[in-house]
């Protein structure tokens, strides 16, 4: 149990820092991040929701033993943006481009896997 702790605090530490990094930078309009994600074909709004969607989702991931259905929600989240970056990067940029969104893949996956470890879901009968 220790050992899942510790692994999921630090994929919730790693992932808060990889998303909160670029909500931030997708709200202070850095050109690097702004550059990329209008390549990809996403409007200026979008970018901006992304980012208070980002921020958000790492102040739930953050917060220990509580919101646990809602941190399912985050993860759920950062799932999808992992997957349309993915996806969004291979159709315009190519498969070397999607490097970041495979290790972050795999980064929240194990992250995943430890939280559903550490808290199981039960689920009852109405």
């Amino acid at each position: 149990m220790k050992t899942s702790k510790i692994i999921y605090w630090t994929g919730a530490a790693l992932t808060s820092l990889w998303f909160g990094a670029s909500g931030f930078f997708e709200l202070t309009k850095n050109p690097l991040v702004w550059e990329i994600t209008q390549q990809l074909g996403y409007p200026a709004h979008f970018i901006y929701i992304l980012g208070v969607a980002k921020l958000s989702g790492v102040a739930v991931l953050l917060t220990p033993n509580r919101l646990l259905r809602l941190k399912e929600w985050v993860f759920a989240g950062v799932f999808f943006d992992i997957i349309f970056a993915f996806f969004s990067k291979l159709a315009v940029l190519g498969l070397p481009a999607t490097i970041d969104a495979g290790i972050a893949f795999v980064m929240v996956t194990v992250t995943y896997v430890m939280f559903r470890k550490l808290y199981p879901a039960t689920y009852s009968r109405i």
